[in-house]
């Protein structure tokens, strides 16, 4: 009877160390096969895609809307709420930058005497906030008459924007032109008349 009872300890010490190893094992194994799947590498955009989706990165999308709405309407003074005063502006045509909110306002009044009909519409905006400084690109499409003539301009922008108190004020303006055309006014499409020699 003692040799019988010795071997039901010994299976039970058996199936002890039997489960102990099977439950040690198995979770072993389910971390290897783990460690084979491939894992994908990480989203590189993925930061910048949750710096866009933050409430500023929506309030600093509200403010170039607004700011783009004053310039085509020519209200400067709701305009200027929208830059820093020492705002640097690089246009898309070949000339210096120019600095400061009064300089630019020389420009911009400058330019809207001699257009009409002014229209910006802008697309494919991107915009990273860090901390109180933020930066914003889009792309452009600017119509006007100028002179008689419809000039179209298509571009893109680049700003560069600062927090100040609680709103957020564009320090850089740079835009570059990807191509511009000027249709030629409409002529006649009659026959073509006949001129005399003196």
């Amino acid at each position: 009877m003692a040799q019988v009872w010795a071997k039901y300890v010994k299976l039970f010490r058996v199936s002890i160390i039997v489960a102990a190893w099977v439950a040690v094992a198995i979770p072993a194994g389910a971390q290897k096969k783990d460690k084979n799947k491939t894992v994908p590498p990480p989203d590189p955009t993925e930061e910048l895609k949750t710096a866009m989706r933050g409430p500023d990165s929506q309030f600093i999308d509200q403010t170039i809307g607004e700011a783009l709405g004053y310039w085509q309407i020519g209200d400067t003074e709701s305009l200027h709420k929208y830059y820093a005063d020492d705002v640097a502006v690089v246009s898309g045509a070949w000339e210096p930058p120019v600095i400061g909110w009064d300089n630019f306002l020389k420009a911009y009044q400058a330019q809207r005497a001699q257009i009409s009909g002014a229209r910006m519409d802008r697309i494919n905006t991107l915009i990273k906030v860090n901390g109180n400084s933020a930066w914003a690109t889009y792309q452009f499409t600017y119509a006007a008459q100028m002179n008689g003539v419809v000039v179209q301009f298509r571009g893109h922008t680049t700003l560069c924007l600062a927090k100040q108190s609680d709103r957020w004020v564009i320090t850089l303006n740079h835009s570059s032109i990807v191509d511009s055309t000027a249709p030629e006014p409409a002529t006649s499409t009659g026959p073509p008349q006949a001129t005399s020699k003196p």
